[in-house]
């Protein structure tokens, strides 16, 4: 089991930033990759960005040259760094977990609010 706890988010402004924050915790030596998903009212969520153990990186079309991953494989963190904040921005963002024996993501946190004002 991993465990996550998130944390920043919060009320900004357009062109504003923002840092994201998510801790794991439990069976970190099984993870193979950590990531932020976000889930704007009404629409499907959709993943922000990735990072693998090895540092490789992926990033929505939306969000690239804006937001930036990064991980320290020490400490079991994630982070997300958020420049030039838009309003389509706005979602709750997730932390999530892939271990190295899965497909797929399947450990969540419990979401952070991200709100841009236009």
């Amino acid at each position: 089991q991993v465990q996550l706890v998130e944390s920043g988010g919060g009320l900004v402004q357009a062109g504003g930033s923002l840092r994201l924050s998510c801790a794991a915790s439990g069976r970190t030596f099984s993870i193979y990759a950590m990531g932020w998903f976000r889930q704007a009212p009404g629409k499907e969520r959709e993943l922000v960005a990735g990072i693998n153990s090895g540092g490789s990186t992926v990033y929505a079309d939306s969000v690239k040259g804006r937001f930036t991953i990064s991980a320290d494989n020490a400490k079991n963190t994630v982070n997300l760094r958020m420049d030039s904040l838009k309003p389509e921005d706005t979602a709750v963002y997730y932390c999530a977990v892939q271990s190295v024996v899965d497909t797929e993501y399947t450990y969540w946190g419990q979401g952070t609010q991200v709100t841009v004002s236009s």
